[in-house]
């Protein structure tokens, strides 16, 4: 008959390790931490940056066009009171010399990297297969392919155990669009570029997501589908929170995924 007394030789009572969620709620939960986002003068880009340097992380952030890169690194300062660096590097995410070079700079001036946001990219309109020029579809992979190879590998030396990689996808990495080839295919090269880093870099301990937001209003519509219904959209700061979500995890909780789709579903 059982007697309430713990079985003789019966193992000790263990307790599991639980780890919080997220670090507490508060100011500069990033401070000391330094990000570098591509394609950051605008949009997604830019509000992940936003939403990284209110938190006290520093912040370098790249794009093509150095006026507009200027004007979005001082609305940065103007937007967000925290002690956080920000420091604006044009850079073409297609040219191994700039890339190289962008990431001298970050090295000289901070010596490390905990988060890189892979977030440059490019859209087109619909377009068939037979329309679809030569120069469009290297575009395509150079910029959203390429350009995310080119930056991993330039930012790796810089990044310690803990560190994270966002790769910024879009939902076309796993749902099929007509008459957008070219897109779909570096799109889906990318996923595949992430999920074969994020392997290789878990002996590393450095994180790796794929996030792939669905229909995003940003300024690439006017040239994809300028009649698209805005309002029903995801907006950017909705999508620059899922990211701060997956940077604030503990190191030992890797967020692999991130499909980020509007409510109506895809457009």
């Amino acid at each position: 008959m059982p007697t309430g007394k713990p079985a003789k030789n019966a193992p000790a009572p263990t307790t599991a390790k639980v780890f919080p969620l997220l670090p507490p709620t508060g100011p500069l939960r990033l401070s000391g931490k330094v990000a570098v986002i591509t394609g950051a003068s605008r949009g997604i880009g830019y509000a992940v940056a936003k939403a990284l340097a209110i938190e006290g992380c520093d912040v370098v952030i790249s794009g093509r066009e150095p006026a507009n890169l200027t004007r979005a690194a001082a609305q940065l300062r103007k937007e967000v009171h925290s002690s956080a660096k920000i420091l604006a590097v044009p850079c073409d995410v297609r040219a191994a010399q700039r890339v190289a070079g962008m990431f001298a700079v970050v090295k000289k001036r901070f010596g490390k990297i905990d988060v890189l946001v892979n977030n440059a990219g490019i859209s087109q309109a619909p377009t068939s297969i037979e329309q679809t020029t030569h120069e469009m579809w290297r575009d395509m992979l150079d910029t959203n392919l390429t350009g995310m190879y080119l930056c991993t590998r330039a930012a790796l030396p810089l990044m310690a155990r803990g560190s994270t990689i966002i790769n910024n996808l879009s939902a076309a990495a796993k749902q099929i669009f007509p008459n957008f080839a070219a897109y779909t295919s570096a799109k889906m090269g990318a996923y595949g570029f992430t999920l074969s880093i994020r392997n290789e870099l878990i002996p590393r301990g450095i994180r790796v997501t794929a996030l792939m937001p669905g229909a995003t209003s940003t300024d690439i519509w006017q040239t994809v589908m300028p009649n698209a219904d805005r309002d029903v959209m995801i907006d950017v700061n909705q999508v620059a929170q899922a990211v701060l979500y997956a940077v604030l995890l503990p190191r030992e909780a890797n967020l692999s995924e991130l499909l980020l789709t509007p409510t109506v579903g895809a457009l």
